[in-house]
């Protein structure tokens, strides 16, 4: 445990849920989520390196649903996972909170391997809905009548297709105890966008109908006077209101949910007053709370929300945050470099525009979006849609860049077949995040966008080395009608001071020779072309002769240089930030036995595992695919190389 961060006396003598509802009273929940709140506030600021404003905005109903709900009989599912520290406190991890999203220590995410109470293992949002209901469903086929299954979704979660695939599902398994919550803060990491904010705007703001929920409330309440009908009349009642007041039909109410609420989702007694009553009440039913996002912080509740939602070390007094000012000019973000590189192409061609799934931040298309709104989309947590409105973009001759982070674009993997590359539009994929991403862990690690883009026929698969490399890119991708275009670059900084270099057209599936050798090749791919430079750097009066190629595209392959390497070299390193299973190193294997080849080729990438969290360096390390990694293998074939020759020699 870690002396360091003393619990409040209420929150000291709560080990998991059992002691929340055996010890406390209804009136005893208001010092428990100031606590809860205080012992996140503690914490966070001092390690840094995680999510803060939205675990902030749920500490009440957090509290609510540990006091009403028995967890984890009772099923509780947290989408994204992002809110859900509250939670991990509550529930057995409190003296390992300090641990949290370090190498070896807690996850950010709910992880089901952790803890019992972490019933579904979360990190990419919209899931709960879905997860929940499996288990309701599951649980009535098994005769457990009485559990309850609650999905507390945001309503930047709930904009996915997947959500409302899960809500028209439950609505017709009309017998399941499915309670979801919808936590509308509007926000996600950016505000919201579109139609469904617009929507629970309306009802939020509607001072009619505010007026007399409560009324609908007591009503709710007191179900339990109306005899065997209570249930039909609390909803016609209910109903009724709803929909005369609100002057049109409820979204939630025509997929077959019961929809009670606005209500405030920071009056933690309240909360539980309403969720007791939900239990009794059978069926799909939503629950509409409405929070503020980093709530009951002064400093997160009056600055910028996206600043706050991962705001790094600060001081919890002021709330100044820290800034580590480097010792020496760092270069600048390959998130950035796309921002900026995106205004400067879009300035010269007025076919190009932007698209983002939630993230103009996080991508830097933000940039854009100040400098062009009118050709700058945000549409919303919806990877799916991002790739298919693109494409429709495309057939009309734009060129979109569309910026998905790499693990995010695997839930559309099936636009990017069959509305993209089988119709061999132009759209340009910018996946951001690519390879080990560090404290997120194995959810949004981007281990798999090389592997999975290369088999798609029409599709090119590059990777940048560095900033210059990803104008380049970029600038190349949107000369002419090339077809679908994947550009794949790392979370974090690059290696360029210097970075805005004039714009120089990268042919297709051409690689290039970056250092001269004659022992063993080196063949990179992207970011870590940078590990095998400081590689040979530190080998370099170690007499062993190494070239190093800096392949850039994983499809087409550059075979003209291939050719010559493996016509020159017996002994070929490869290395990728990518899944070891199909990537690169395995597209250099399969030319060289399709050619007839015959070279020891020594694949170094993210092996065929999850990775968990950690920084990115401690990651590489792990990975094997960091400079110490590439010095060991090198030295390694050049051992093997030598005790073949001195068997040989005793042989002879």
């Amino acid at each position: 445990m870690s002396e360091k961060y003393i619990p409040g006396p209420f929150l000291s003598k709560i080990t998991n849920p059992e002691d929340l509802r055996a010890n406390f009273k209804t009136d005893d929940l208001i010092q428990v989520s100031d606590e809860l709140r205080q012992y996140i506030v503690d914490v966070i600021s001092e390690i840094g390196n995680s999510h803060f404003g939205a675990s902030l905005g749920v500490v009440e109903l957090t509290v609510a649903l540990h006091y009403v709900f028995n967890t984890p009989q009772d099923q509780l599912v947290w989408d994204v996972g992002h809110q859900a520290y509250g939670h991990k406190i509550l529930t057995g991890r409190r003296e390992n909170f300090h641990t949290n999203r370090l190498k070896g220590g807690i996850s950010g995410f709910p992880k089901r391997s952790e803890s019992e109470y972490d019933t579904f293992g979360v990190g990419h949002s919209s899931t709960s809905i879905s997860a929940a209901l499996g288990m309701a469903v599951a649980n009535r086929l098994k005769g457990q009548i009485n559990t309850q299954h609650i999905a507390v979704i945001g309503d930047g979660a709930m904009t996915a297709g997947l959500a409302f695939e899960g809500l028209n599902n439950a609505g017709f398994e009309k017998d399941t105890n499915l309670l979801v919550i919808l936590n509308d803060n509007c926000m996600s990491i950016d505000p919201n966008v579109g139609a469904l904010k617009e929507y629970l705007t309306d009802i939020t703001t509607s001072h009619t109908y505010n007026k007399v929920k409560d009324e609908v409330w007591k009503l709710l309440g007191k179900i339990s006077t109306f005899g065997p009908d209570a249930q039909s009349i609390a909803s016609k009642v209910s109903s009724a209101l709803k929909g005369s007041l609100l002057k049109q039909s409820n979204l939630f109410e025509a997929l077959n949910f019961r929809y009670f609420g606005p209500v405030d989702g920071h009056d933690v007694i309240g909360l539980a007053k309403v969720l007791e009553d939900l239990k009794d009440i059978p069926g799909p039913k939503i629950l509409h709370c409405i929070t503020r996002k980093g709530a009951g912080y002064k400093y997160s509740e009056e600055g910028n929300p996206t600043k706050w939602h991962a705001p790094g070390i600060f001081n919890k007094e002021t709330g100044e945050i820290v800034k580590i000012i480097p010792k020496s000019p760092q270069a600048p973000k390959y998130q950035d470099v796309f921002g900026h590189t995106i205004v400067e192409l879009a300035e010269k061609n007025e076919k190009i525009v932007g698209v983002t799934p939630a993230m103009p931040s996080g991508s830097s298309l933000n940039i854009m979006m100040k400098a062009m709104p009118e050709r700058s989309f945000d549409v919303g947590i919806a990877e799916q849609h991002a790739v298919t409105f693109s494409a429709g973009m495309a057939t009309q001759g734009l060129v979109p860049f569309c910026n998905i982070y790499s693990s995010f674009m695997q839930r559309a993997y099936d636009q990017v077949i069959h509305d993209v590359a089988l119709q061999n539009l132009n759209v340009v994929f910018c996946l951001d995040r690519g390879g080990l991403v560090g404290a997120d862990g194995a959810t949004h690690h981007g281990a798999y966008d090389l592997a999975y883009m290369r088999c798609i026929p029409n599709m090119v698969v590059s990777a940048p080395m560095n900033e210059e490399e990803l104008r380049n890119l970029m600038y190349s991708a949107q000369l002419e009608d090339r077809g679908p275009y994947s550009i794949r670059y790392p979370r974090g900084n690059g290696v360029m001071l210097d970075w805005k270099t004039p714009f120089k057209e990268i042919k297709t599936g051409k690689g290039r020779k970056i250092t001269n050798g004659d022992d063993i090749a080196i063949l990179s791919i992207g970011h870590p072309g940078n590990f095998a430079q400081e590689a040979i750097a530190k080998m370099s009066d170690s007499g062993i002769s190494i070239a190093h190629y800096d392949m850039r595209f994983a499809k087409p392959l550059d075979e003209m240089l291939l050719h010559e390497i493996f016509s020159k070299f017996k002994k070929i390193i490869t290395i990728e930030d990518g899944c070891i299973m199909g990537g690169f190193g395995s597209a250099i294997i399969e030319f060289m036995v399709d050619q007839k080849y015959q070279s020891e080729v020594v694949r170094l990438g993210i092996p065929d595992e999850y990775i968990h969290h950690g920084t990115q360096e401690e990651l590489w390390d792990e990975c094997g695919i960091d400079a110490a990694a590439i010095i060991k293998t090198i030295e390694k074939l050049v051992s093997i190389a030598h005790s073949s020759t001195s068997s040989f020699i005793q042989a002879g």
